[in-house]
This record gives C-alpha cells, sequence and structure tokens, in this order.
C-alpha cells in the first residue's frame, strides 16, 4: 500500500471514529512520507483518544511548529490551544500555562487582534479564573470567547466557552440558567456539531454539573447519552473511565449494586492506566458500595485509596466508622470537615451524613443545626434529590427531639420523594425512621409493618448492616430465647452486629444506661459473660 493510500483509509477510519484503525494508517502512511499538519492533527486526536497521550503531545508540537515554520502564525497558535487542552486534561498545569504564554505572545502582533484563535486561548483563562474562584471574571471571559466563536463559526469554541459560562452562572447560584445553557450547550453535542475531543469533556462536565447541583434526571440522562457515546467507539479510552464512575454513581442510586461496583472497579482500573486524577473518584465510589454491603475492610482501603489520589474520604469514612461502632471517631471527622466546608454545594454534600452522625452521638444540637442549613439549601437550590435529603434529615432530627408526630410529617413525604427517584436504599431507611416514630406513639403493629417493609429492601440489595439492624428493631418473636424479653432481644440483635451501647440507644432512641441494663439482664439469663459470647449464642440460635 502507498503513502497516499494510507493516508486516505487513515482519514476514513477517522471520519468513522475508528481510532485505532485511523492511528495505524496515518502512522504508516507519516512513516512513508511526513504527513501535512492537517493530517498530523488527525494523528494527534487519534492519538489522544486511545490514550496514548505523550504521543497526542508530541504530535500537537510537532504541528505548531511546522505551522510556525510555514509562517501560518494563527494556525500554529491553534494548535498550540489544542495542545493546552491535552495538557490540562491531563493534570498538566504548569506545561499547559507555559503554551498558553507562548500562543498568546504569538497573536500579540497586532495582526491577529481578530481571530478564532483569540477565542480558543481565552477558555483556558477563563478555567484559571474559575479555578482561582473567580466565577465573574471566568464568566466575563468565557462570553467573549463565546462571541469570537459566534462570529467565527467555530461550533467547538462556542461550546467550550458556553460550558464555562454556564458553570460560572451555577457557582454564583443562578443555577437554572446556568443549566439552562448547558442543555442548549448539549444540543450541539448530541447533534455531533462539536469535535470527539470536545464532545468527551463536555459530557464530562454537565454531568458534573447536575451532580453539583442535585439534579438526579439530567444527571441520568447525560449519563446515558455518554454511554451510548463511549459504546459507538470502542477504542475511546480518556472519556470511558470517566463515564463508567458516573455509571456506577447512577446505578448506586437506582440500587444495582452489584452492577455499580463492577463499573467502579473497572473506572479504577483503566483510570489507574493513565495515572488519571479522577482514579480518586473511582476508588471512593467503590468504597461507598463496600461500606453500604457491609464490607468493611475492603471500604476502609478504597476510601485510603481514594485519599492517595486526592479524592477526600468524607463523609463516607465517618459514615464507616459509625458503621463500626466508632462513634467518636465518626464525630470528630464530620465535625472537621463540615467546619472546612465553605460552599453550599460542599456543605450540601456531607450536611446528611453529619445528622446521621450527630444523631447517633446524641449531639442533638449539631444535628438541628445541620439539617436546618440543609434544608435553606434546599429551598435556595429546589432539586427534588436535594429536597428529599433535607426532609429525611428533618424527621430523624424531630425523631431525636422527641417529636414523633411531627417527625412522620417530614418522613412520609420524604419516602414519598425517594420513591418517585426510584432511590430504594434511602427509601428503606425512612421506613426504618417511620417504624421508630410508630412505634413511639405506641402503633406497634404499623412500626412492624414498616421494619419487614425496611428489611425486604435491605435484604434484596444486600445491606448487611442495615438489615441486622432492622432485624433487630423487630419487636416479635415467635418464643423468646432463653426468657428474654422482646426488647431484651432487639439489644442482643444488634450487640451481636458489633454495636457499642452508645450506637444501641442511638437506633433504638433509649439512654445509654437503659441499654447496659438490658445487656446485664441478658448476661444473666443466658449465662453469658462477653458481648462476644452473646454475639456467639445470636449466632447459634438463628437470631440474627
Amino acid at each position: 500500500m502507498t503513502a497516499a493510500q494510507a493516508r486516505t483509509r487513515g482519514r476514513e477510519f477517522f471520519d468513522q471514529r475508528a481510532w485505532g484503525d485511523a492511528f495505524a494508517e496515518l502512522s504508516a502512511a507519516d512513516r512513508e512520507v511526513p504527513l501535512e499538519p492537517e493530517d498530523v492533527g488527525r494523528l494527534a486526536t487519534a492519538a489522544y483518544l486511545l490514550g496514548r497521550d505523550e504521543d497526542s503531545v508530541e504530535l500537537w508540537e510537532r504541528a505548531h511548529q511546522e505551522q510556525l515554520s510555514a509562517g501560518d502564525v494563527a494556525a500554529a497558535a491553534r494548535y498550540a490551544g489544542w495542545l493546552v487542552f491535552v495538557l490540562l486534561n491531563g493534570g498538566e498545569f504548569a506545561r499547559a500555562g507555559g503554551w498558553l504564554a507562548r500562543a498568546r505572545r504569538l497573536l500579540d502582533d497586532g495582526e491577529h487582534d481578530d481571530c478564532a484563535e483569540q477565542g480558543h486561548l481565552l477558555v483556558p483563562l477563563a478555567l484559571q479564573r474559575a479555578v482561582a474562584g473567580d466565577w465573574e471574571s471566568a464568566y466575563t471571559i468565557s462570553r467573549q470567547a463565546a462571541e469570537i466563536g459566534e462570529r467565527f463559526d467555530d461550533v467547538d469554541l462556542v461550546a467550550l466557552a458556553r460550558n464555562v459560562q454556564a458553570r460560572a452562572l451555577i457557582a454564583q447560584g443562578r443555577t437554572v440558567e446556568g443549566m439552562t445553557l448547558l442543555d442548549e450547550v448539549m444540543v450541539a453535542v448530541t447533534a455531533d456539531e462539536v469535535s470527539e475531543m470536545v464532545a468527551g469533556s463536555l459530557y464530562c462536565s454537565v454531568i458534573e454539573a447536575c451532580q453539583e447541583v442535585f439534579d438526579l434526571r439530567r444527571a441520568q440522562e447525560w449519563t446515558a447519552a455518554l454511554t451510548r457515546w463511549c459504546d459507538s467507539q470502542p477504542d475511546l479510552v480518556p472519556f470511558s473511565g470517566h463515564c463508567l464512575v458516573h455509571r456506577a454513581e447512577i446505578m448506586q442510586l437506582h440500587g444495582a449494586w452489584t452492577d455499580a461496583l463492577d463499573a467502579a472497579q473497572r473506572a479504577g482500573e483503566r483510570l489507574l492506566s493513565r495515572s488519571q486524577p479522577a482514579v480518586g473518584a473511582a476508588f471512593y465510589e467503590q468504597a461507598e458500595l463496600h461500606r453500604l454491603r457491609g464490607e468493611f475492610a475492603q471500604a476502609d482501603e478504597a476510601y485510603r485509596q481514594a485519599s492517595l489520589w486526592g479524592r477526600e474520604p468524607q463523609p463516607g469514612l465517618a459514615q464507616l466508622r459509625l458503621a463500626q461502632g466508632q462513634v467518636d471517631a465518626a464525630h470528630t471527622a464530620i465535625r472537621r470537615v463540615v467546619d472546612e466546608a465553605q460552599d453550599r454545594v460542599t456543605r450540601s454534600r456531607l450536611l446528611p451524613a453529619a445528622v446521621e452522625v450527630m444523631a447517633a452521638a446524641g449531639d442533638a444540637q449539631a444535628a438541628r443545626a445541620a439539617a436546618d442549613e440543609l434544608s435553606k439549601i434546599a429551598g435556595e437550590l429546589d432539586a427534588p434529590l436535594l429536597r428529599a435529603l433535607a426532609a429525611h434529615a428533618e424527621g430523624a432530627v424531630l425523631l431525636l427531639e422527641g417529636d414523633a408526630r411531627a417527625a412522620l410529617g417530614a418522613l412520609r413525604p420524604a419516602w414519598a420523594a425517594w420513591q418517585e427517584l426510584d432511590v430504594p436504599y434511602e427509601a428503606a431507611r425512612i421506613r426504618v425512621l417511620i417504624g421508630l416514630a410508630c412505634r413511639e406513639l405506641g402503633d406497634q403493629d404499623s412500626a412492624e409493618m414498616e421494619f419487614d417493609a425496611a428489611r425486604r429492601v435491605f435484604q434484596e440489595l444486600g445491606a448487611t448492616t442495615d438489615l441486622a439492624r432492622a432485624q433487630g428493631l423487630s419487636p416479635y418473636v415467635a418464643e423468646p430465647a432463653g426468657g428474654l424479653t422482646a426488647r431484651e432481644l432487639q439489644v442482643l440483635r444488634l450487640v451481636a452486629t458489633g454495636k457499642t451501647n452508645r450506637l444501641i440507644a442511638a437506633d433504638l432512641v433509649l439512654s445509654e444506661k437503659t441499654v447496659a441494663r438490658h445487656v446485664s439482664n441478658i448476661f444473666s439469663k443466658l449465662g453469658l459473660s462477653s458481648r462476644a459470647a452473646a454475639t456467639a449464642y445470636a449466632y447459634e440460635h438463628d437470631l440474627v
């Protein structure tokens, strides 16, 4: 095959998104006869989409130098701009900054004041301002870039610039405007109007924005679109790992925990192979799933790996410590991260766990403060998922404060919201709280039905820790074991899960002193002398 034939085939494969074949054919042609800069750009793009970042960087540098030697300054600056794009996505910020400065200097000659390339170099500048928290400047600069893109009919530039505009609007509290603008950006993406390199970045950005504002409906929709986009390009590497993380998060919410864990593990493998910082998110998602499934050792290790890759392991790690009975450690950790968090998005992700931990620790004042703040943020953002979290937290705190009737007024709408969102785990947790409220009001039959409904969901999900707790809450037994009362049996079941007296007290809404008395009675009636022996007895007699 001649170099010309290989080049033609390479272009055809490129247009078909067959990145591996495109890279192979164009590389073969280049070895015979050096490619023209435009084809070098195709080769650089194929390399990037195959995950060959270093090859891509070298090729963009080569295209830049060749255009510079040919005297085409604008084209040279454009290729430098793509190089900045690749370096930024790879986390090489200093190197990207150097190339950005070079490209800007090239265009600062008085002859290229009005060209699309000026807009392409404004986008990284806007991103720098965004990272620094200067969202007003980020918005202004990105709007200028979008106007340049519109003037020169540069769809890639318009999409990239409007994405930054939208994120700036959301960061400034103008959520509806920001999300509407992102929807407009994604029209160009789903219509295949933008290049593949830009499309992948925009998919990840818009899904991240949806998660920031707790817009589950949009997150699901764009994650499904990203999945289809990735599946249509089997050779694609850079965005497939991110895609799997997003898929895992959505699947976790909808109760497909086994599939979610598989997706999170595959995401970690792909991202780790390229040393992508996003691997921290993959490890965090794995940790969350292990924690929910009661696999505490695996969860602990995954949280540590997430931390090594720069992902804050909270609030999941605090919730793990709580499940392990380490209430003080959980309490200290959650207070620290909540105190450190500044923006409302970060705080809203921490506050539901803070309510849970504070309640278990008996810190009613802190739990109330966290629930009130969460309700305030939910009112501002007006997202169904966040409203469900806020109602959930409010009901839990009212129950802690001893107002079971008011708690039901918050918990029943929260359960309906979780049902509407199709989030079975949270819906089941709500039913446990509803059962506790009913029991406090003397409605034992309703309480047992709520506990039973929750147990069925926990068992189906594989939520072993929650299942054990729900089993321990049941006041009924056919034949009281060893002469134990119904309450003592509840306490025994919770002791068998490894819970401390403090945690048992929080679960059953009792004082620690009362729990200690029940434990003493259990030991006396069963002739036992330790919690380990009580645990063994519970398992031997199928009480857990």
